[in-house]
Order: C-alpha cells, then structure tokens, then sequence
C-alpha cells in the first residue's frame, strides 16, 4: 500500500468535496482515487467519509484525521524539495488562515504580489473570523486582529497595530441623538465584532472602562458591520483601515474622540516546526510591509 499516495488523495477528496475533481487532481481516474481512501480507512481502521451519490462528506474522524494529515504530507513535501531544492530560492506550499475583511481591503493584492514574486510558492488561504490554532487545524499560520489565546506549540509574531474608531451615521445620530461620554453608550444599539463580545472598553486615568452596549447586530467580519453603521443600524467600533473613506465622506461620523480605545496588533500564529522555514519568515516580514503600507500609521 501506497501511504503517501493514500494520503494526498485523501486530503484531494476533503478539499473538493468529492471523488471526481479530486481525481482530475491527482491526474488518475476516480476509481482510484476512491480505492486509495478505501485503502487508508482500512489501515487506520476507521470511516473517513459519509459517502451518498450526491455528496462525500468528511466524518468526525475524516475532520480530526485532516489536519494531521496535511501536515504529514507537508513535512514531506518539504523535505523532498530541500533535496532538490536550486540555489536560494523558496519553494513550497504555505497554508495560511486570514481574516475575511483584512484580506479582501488589504491583503489579496499583497499575497498576489508575493506569488509573483516567489514562483514556486504554493499558497492555499482560507478565510476564518475567528481565534483559532494553526497547529491544529493543520496550518501553518492564522493572522489574527484581536486578542487571541496562547496555543502551545504556537508562535505569536506582532504584525503591525491598528486604531479601532468608534462610529455611526449621521442619519442614525439624528434619529438616536449623540453620545458624549462612554456610559451615554448604554442608550445606542451596538453593531459587534463577534470575537471582540458585546462590551466596548475605553482606556481612562483611572483605568480601563467597560461599557456593555444592547446589541443589534453582531458579526465576523467588519465589512458587513460597516455597511449596517452606514444603514444607521447602529454604532459600530470599526478598524479605521475599514471606515476611514466613509469618515472622510462624512457617511459616518467618528464619536468619543476624547476617549482611546485600547490599541489592537494584527498577529501572526505561526505552527513552531515551521516559523523557522526560509518561505514564513519571507511571508512575515512580507506581510508587515504590506500593513505598514497600507494601513494608517498607528505609533507602536
């Protein structure tokens, strides 16, 4: 049996979803493909997928086995391309998870730019809202914008830091009135970042300050948030790299100028065996350009 071979058609058949492409992938019929997984589920002696006609579905076993298994397959592969590896040059796959928002404003255009740049990278980004460890979702990084736990056998490398701005239509100030202090705020319906919770905290001489704020809608991406501030849904607390067009339009006004939000850092969680790889440090240090440029200048 063909382990390796069983492997990479078992993670072919989780990423599409289906026999068919995953064998035009792998370039054999689907058949093959098929007897492959078949023969991984017998050597690891369980069930994988959830097989119907319409659809092949990873089982729990399937989800926990895939992360392992990308990783394998990933140590692997670049093993065997420092062996035949050509001068200097990076080569290899990095499997990155990004912020849904971070990445459609600011960086697919510098992700685009680092490919060209490095043609024998191979990149497979997924978009989550949310804290996750690399390490055990089979990555090999997660950048992350808000405050996220330690996972052991991770590594936290800071980015670049960002304002966070607090604000709101001028339609909806008409209608709900202006707050003037962080406890008026108890009176306005709040639009949340889901990982940040539904408190909003201010920093003051005395100390940091929490305010809770009724919700109205809460979600993982600040794109949608926006678009509900500029509806006058509500007050959002937006990244000033999402609502600085809209402020300079005067579609929607920043409130609390005299009251700081506490900084926020975007952070790389980088897998331990991998941060030292020539292709992630690039990636870093080609990442924090990439915000410097295009994020407004925040002192660290």
């Amino acid at each position: 049996m063909d382990t390796v071979a069983n492997l990479r058609a078992f993670l072919a058949v989780a990423r599409y979803g289906g026999f068919s492409e995953a064998a035009r992938q792998l370039n054999v019929v689907p058949s093959v493909a098929a007897k492959r997984v078949s023969q991984l589920e017998h050597a690891i002696g369980t069930k994988l997928f959830e097989r119907s006609t319409r659809k092949v579905v990873l089982t729990e076993s399937g989800e926990q086995f895939q992360s392992r298994a990308r990783s394998l397959i990933a140590d692997l592969d670049d093993t065997l391309a420092g062996l035949k590896r050509a001068g200097d040059r990076l080569e290899g796959r990095i499997l990155m998870m990004v912020p849904t928002t971070l990445n459609i404003l600011v960086l697919a255009d510098a992700l685009s730019e680092f490919l060209r740049e490095h043609e024998h990278i191979t990149l497979e980004l997924a978009l989550v809202d949310r804290s996750v460890n690399p390490a055990e979702e089979g990555f090999d990084l997660a950048i992350s914008g808000h405050a996220a736990s330690s996972y052991e056998g991770v590594i936290d490398v800071p980015l670049y830091p960002f304002e966070q701005v607090l604000c709101a239509s001028p339609d909806y100030l008409a209608r709900r009135g202006t707050p003037l202090r962080p406890h008026d705020l108890g009176d306005h319906d709040g639009l949340f970042f889901k990982p940040l919770g539904t408190a909003w905290r201010f920093d003051s001489d005395q100390g940091q300050l929490s305010v809770d704020v009724r919700p109205r809608l809460i979600a993982t991406d600040n794109v949608t948030l926006r678009a509900a501030a500029l509806a006058g849904t509500g007050i959002a607390m937006l990244p000033r790299y999402v609502s600085a067009e809209a402020l300079r339009s005067g579609q929607l006004v920043q409130l609390l100028e005299g009251f700081s939000l506490p900084k926020s850092w975007f952070r790389a969680h980088v897998t331990q065996h991998r941060a030292k790889l020539a292709r992630i440090v690039t990636l870093l240090e080609w990442l924090k350009e990439a915000l410097r440029a295009a994020l407004p200048n925040v002192a660290a």
